[in-house]
């Protein structure tokens, strides 16, 4: 019998070219795939592989400590991070501190938008009260990192996303009540999607609290609103939010010369309630007397008529 080499070279490449053709359908894609935070320009935020230290903290992690606190003090138990409070209660004038970074160094962005005041570089978390009932996740990289500022936020960067869009309609009453007389209480709504395309949603707050430190009260209220456009590949959203505060003065601190300059019990850890800053003078005689008494280097009056409340800092003549 004679062998046919070409049929045997043809069935061959044959088998080949099917083969090939069978391991091109096993391949899988190369190209990867990965899911965008709503409205957050992906340069603010890094993951788990970049060369970047950073915490991520999730919605769920923020309310179990939401309430009625600034956001600094909510991430106080995060590494590297300080935090301090004015009036002692963690309402009102807040600051946070990363590697011992003061807070002028610190990058805040809202949904990639920078926060930061323009003259100061710092950050009046006072003016956003209760702002953590409508924050869906945060950020801190520590050390310099990815920043829509530049490299001028060289102690950290926070970046904040607000609420995503919620599908369902949803309300929402919370009340808090803490030491110091401090309580919030927070309205919150979202009509779910209409027509598969459109969300409103909105929040009102209301905290208050007495303060630690004697006389360092505050009463803030906040709103915050939203409205979002959604399609298979498309999302607008539009975002409000602001707030008002009334706070008394607590930021001096205790200095126990000046505090035994005023007649007080310069021991801080007998007198560590005592606030400089509101020192009452009822009786218009006593306001004389230490008018006289006292080298007056700071702020003052001389008019004691209608006054309440008065700062002297100075030494004894």
């Amino acid at each position: 019998m004679k062998f046919n080499f070409k049929k045997l070279i043809l069935i061959l490449l044959l088998s080949v070219t099917a083969g090939s053709v069978f391991a091109q359908d096993n391949v899988s894609d190369s190209t990867k795939v990965q899911t965008l935070d709503a409205v957050l320009i992906q340069s603010v935020r890094v993951d788990a592989d970049s060369p970047i230290t950073h915490s991520n903290v999730s919605k769920e992690a923020l309310q179990k400590r939401n309430l009625g606190q600034d956001i600094p003090i909510l991430l106080n138990y995060l590494p590297s991070v300080v935090t301090t409070s004015d009036a002692g209660a963690g309402v009102g004038y807040t600051g946070i501190r990363v590697r011992g970074v003061s807070a002028q160094s610190t990058n805040v962005t809202i949904n990639g938008i920078p926060y930061n005041d323009a003259e100061s570089l710092g950050t009046f978390w006072v003016n956003l009260g209760d702002f953590t009932s409508s924050v869906e996740s945060l950020q801190l990289q520590r050390g310099v990192g990815t920043s829509t500022n530049g490299s001028g936020a060289f102690g950290a960067s926070l970046n904040v996303l607000t609420d995503a869009v919620a599908k369902k309609a949803n309300g929402e009453i919370a009340n808090s009540f803490g030491s110091f007389n401090t309580r919030k209480h927070t309205v919150k709504y979202s009509t779910g999607l209409l027509n598969d395309h459109f969300e409103i949603a909105g929040r009102l707050s209301q905290i208050n609290s007495d303060g630690y430190i004697d006389r360092a009260t505050s009463d803030l209220k906040s709103y915050f609103l939203q409205g979002s456009y959604v399609d298979d590949n498309t999302l607008i959203k539009g975002v409000t939010f602001g707030g008002h505060e009334i706070t008394y003065q607590s930021w001096n601190g205790f200095d126990p010369s000046y505090v035994e300059a005023l007649g007080s019990n310069p021991n801080i850890d007998e007198n560590r309630q005592f606030n400089v800053s509101a020192l009452i003078l009822t009786p218009k005689a006593n306001c004389s007397s230490i008018i006289t008494k006292w080298i007056i280097t700071s702020k003052t009056t001389t008019n004691c008529i209608g006054m309440k409340s008065i700062t002297i800092i100075g030494q004894q003549t």
